[in-house]
């Protein structure tokens, strides 16, 4: 007599804790152990196909080691690029008016959407949703992607031995242990309770209000950001204006970089090596930029020592072309003796 009450009872208590293939093979174990009608008993307690335990039984019998896999490999629907030839074709067709990236480099990217090329990929006859045209994609080598800015323009032919030249004066600077700092202006922002990107923890359903519209609150005005970048000691340095990025607001954030910082670290200073790009406040044509700069080292001269015997100072100005027009580079210097 095979007990089917004690069978049920350990197939309930282990069954929870079994995935498909181990259920398999713990009831392929009972109906042996069961012997003689042990598969139909087993089949008629568990709920288990005969078939299954039959199934089980050849895996046994053939004493292959388990590989890791539930199932056995190669089951499951076809491709879809399999079961519609056509699909890539059409696909790549209707892709390629706007994908971009090298065509010679493995990823490229499309500015259509999923649903737009579903669609058309419908119209064309291709029975597609959305969700599979992205996977049929990421398959070809796609990927949803942002612009990005690597077009130079213009080439000036002493390009790079500008570069060059600059990099030796920091480098020759920084060997030196003279201060070379790094400025520019960065995103203006308007002052007030404006939508910003980002979220904060709030209780449930009080977001914070703001601003339906981006307008300048005139008694508040924008706050404009100057940096500058002290490059031995890999530190910065922030000024928030609230009028306008100009010559002497930009000139004022250096002094006060080296008032608050610059100073105890770097004086006695011989000189000071300033890279900027060549637009905006501190531009290589704006003539207020090296007048104040020239104010500036007059300034330092003569309050904070910089320079501590009879020589002169250089405030050394390297313009990169790295703004909008991409001007070529030139350099200049404001010296007062």
């Amino acid at each position: 007599m095979i007990n089917e009450a004690a069978i049920r009872r350990r197939f309930e208590t282990v069954s929870p804790y079994l995935d498909e293939r181990q259920r398999r093979v713990f009831v392929t174990s009972e109906a042996l152990v069961a012997g003689w009608g042990g598969i139909s008993a087993v089949s008629r307690v568990t709920g288990i196909a005969r078939s299954t335990i039959g199934r089980g039984l050849e895996e046994l019998a053939s004493g292959v080691a388990p590989n890791g896999r539930v199932r056995r490999a190669g089951a499951g629907r076809k491709l879809l690029e399999e079961a519609d030839p056509g699909l890539i074709e059409d696909l790549d067709r209707i892709v390629a008016p706007t994908q971009r990236g090298d065509p010679e480099q493995p990823l490229r990217w499309t500015i259509k959407s999923l649903r737009q090329i579903a669609r058309s990929l419908r119209d064309l006859g291709h029975c597609i949703s959305h969700t599979s045209v992205g996977a049929v994609l990421r398959a070809c080598g796609y990927s949803l992607q942002a612009n990005r800015k690597s077009r130079e323009g213009s080439h000036h032919p002493d390009r790079n031995t500008q570069f060059e030249y600059i990099n030796r004066t920091v480098n020759a600077a920084l060997a030196e242990g003279q201060p070379a700092i790094s400025v520019d202006a960065k995103k203006k922002e308007l002052v007030g309770d404006f939508k910003n990107a980002g979220r904060t923890w709030r209780p449930q359903g009080q977001p914070e209000a703001v601003r339906s519209h981006d307008f300048l609150i005139p008694e508040l005005g924008k706050a404009v950001p100057y940096g500058v970048y002290d490059i031995g000691a890999n530190s910065g340095w922030v000024s928030v204006g609230i009028d306008h990025d100009t010559a002497a607001f930009a000139v004022n954030a250096i002094r006060s970089w080296w008032r608050e910082m610059g100073k105890a670290r770097y004086c006695p200073a011989s000189y000071l090596v300033i890279t900027a790009d060549s637009g905006g406040s501190n531009g290589n044509r704006h003539l207020a930029w090296k007048f104040h700069l020239q104010e500036l080292a007059a300034e330092f001269r003569a309050k904070t020592s910089v320079v501590p015997s009879a020589t002169s100072t250089r405030f050394c100005q390297f313009t990169a072309a790295v703004a909008r027009k991409c001007r070529c580079f030139s350099t200049g210097c404001v010296t007062t003796t």
